[in-house]
């Protein structure tokens, strides 16, 4: 899979990192070029705000391709994958069902905190989504809603905890206070 890489505040490539992360958009009519997803690069600004080094959007179809574009990333070894998309309860929003396969563990709460933000901010519709969080080997996966405004609600939530995820994945400790 590729995409664009990270970038310093000076344009040049960042050396140092949260992690390198993927951005899958779950959306058949984006992926069919009669929608344009306005989701993915919002998510993509997101990580790379965070220090992620960030591959995609890569646009995909609902269903299947989902889980097949998880799976790849797992086996690439990225840190974070977030998905947009197919969370909904439209017959067509398949992400959850072919995401749960995929992990190893799920992290209910974070899905939970980011039903929670969104109709903390006045949309209760929110709460309809069915997104997943877990984790997949070494990789975070979190699915998140296919709107614009329901993705920068998620990375409020992932912002100062996602670093901090992925680190005890990859085996860390919990900050000690000073």
């Amino acid at each position: 899979m590729t995409g664009t890489s990270s970038e310093g505040a000076d344009g040049m490539p960042s050396t140092r990192t949260a992690g390198r992360a993927l951005v899958v958009v779950a959306s058949t009519r984006a992926a069919a070029g009669t929608y344009e997803d306005r989701s993915g690069p919002v998510l993509v600004d997101g990580l790379r705000a965070m220090g992620f080094a960030v591959d995609g959007p890569v646009v995909v179809a609902d269903g299947d391709p989902v889980g097949d574009a998880l799976h790849q990333a797992v086996s690439d070894g990225y840190d974070v994958v977030l998905t947009t998309g197919g969370t909904g309860l439209s017959p067509t929003d398949r992400t959850p069902e072919v995401t749960r396969p995929v992990l190893d563990r799920e992290v209910p709460g974070l899905a939970e905190a980011i039903r929670a933000q969104g109709t903390a901010k006045g949309v209760p519709t929110a709460a309809l989504s069915r997104g997943l969080a877990g984790v997949a080997a070494g990789t975070v996966v979190v699915n998140l809603p296919g709107s614009s405004g329901g993705c920068r609600d998620a990375l409020e939530v992932l912002g100062p905890v996602l670093a901090h995820a992925v680190s005890q994945v990859r085996g860390g400790d919990h900050p000690r206070p000073a």
